[in-house]
């Protein structure tokens, strides 16, 4: 939520076409009790007289609230961007009256991003709770939340979206497969068996740390989670997989990847995205796979937006070799 207002009265929202000013906590997309807290939040910025940045201005310290809610137990996590540590002793100072209120909060951090840039984080990270991350679990399948690790937006679609991916992956009989742009695990976690030899790749140490836990958890002793560039990983591979799954941003993978993609020629691709422009871009680079199937999932309700998942099947030549 993008801090707005003042101190004196903020408001966590958005402005609206027109230049208002709108809080959006009500909005019904979020549960009852999340909503309730956002109200909360608002009183309490104003409380603990925390001034709003103003992009217009280039004053004020809190940009941004990120509120993170476990569908598995109900716990959030709640992070503060700030412009800078000067009103991170202010917040020290608050934060007891308000989880006082909402004891359900067991993680909360404070952001430093610096740069007058539309950047929803910086890189530093303050932690004012002893725990550090959030337990979720979709589908029987235990999954951890820190700050900077990518998780979906929406848990009960995610929980259908995972699923699809797994029943598609039992089919295609993969006993090795990458998850690249991994995250915190969920494709990897669950389409992956005990004897599937799994590779998962992802830039952010955050969410590697919480496939790791995961995949111990689950024993899943031939999974291995690593915090590395994209680039070129594919070629460094002394063998292919006998599937690849990719949940990448919205840009897509690109040229490079699509190339190193055709040159490991594994049997499956399983490409889930948040932009079915960059995902056909991306599928036509790619002229040795056909698109065997396509399921939509509206990750993004009451929006244009939604998440699609499309599994890629090696072509073969009409002597049954493959292409």
């Amino acid at each position: 939520m993008a801090v707005l207002g003042t101190d004196a009265a903020p408001i966590l929202g958005i402005v609206n076409g027109k230049g208002a000013e709108v809080s959006l906590c009500d909005c019904p997309l979020y549960p009852g009790d999340m909503q309730n807290l956002l109200h909360r939040l608002q009183a309490w910025i104003r409380q603990a007289g925390l001034p709003p940045y103003r992009v217009d201005q280039r004053q004020g310290e809190l940009k941004f609230v990120l509120l993170t809610r476990s569908h598995f137990n109900g716990e959030y996590m709640l992070r503060f961007v700030l412009r800078s540590e000067q009103q991170l002793p202010r917040i020290r100072q608050f934060l007891p009256l308000l989880q006082a209120d909402y004891p359900h909060i067991s993680v909360v951090s404070v952001n430093i991003q610096p740069v007058h840039m539309a950047i929803l984080e910086g890189q530093q990270e303050i932690f004012l709770t002893r725990n550090t991350q959030l337990s979720e679990r979709l589908n029987g399948v235990p999954l951890y939340i820190r700050p900077k690790s990518f998780f979906q937006t929406n848990p009960v679609v995610a929980a259908q979206l995972y699923k699809t991916a797994s029943q598609w992956a039992e089919e295609s009989g993969a006993a090795t497969l990458w998850d690249l742009y991994c995250g915190v695990g969920g494709f990897a976690l669950h389409c992956a068996r005990p004897e599937t030899a799994v590779t998962g790749i992802e830039i952010e140490q955050e969410a590697i740390a919480c496939a790791q836990r995961s995949a111990r958890e689950l024993g899943l002793s031939q999974a291995t989670f690593m915090a590395c560039d994209l680039t070129g990983f594919s070629t460094k591979q002394a063998e292919p997989p006998d599937l690849v799954i990719i949940n990448p941003p919205r840009r897509g993978i690109g040229q490079d990847l699509c190339a190193q993609l055709m040159q490991a020629a594994p049997r499956n691709i399983l490409y889930s995205s948040c932009n079915a422009e960059t995902l056909a871009q991306d599928v036509s680079r790619m002229p040795g796979y056909r698109l065997a199937r396509v399921q939509l999932f509206d990750m993004f309700p009451h929006t244009s937006h939604y998440e699609v998942l499309v599994k890629l099947t090696r072509q073969q030549t009409p002597y049954g070799r493959d292409a």
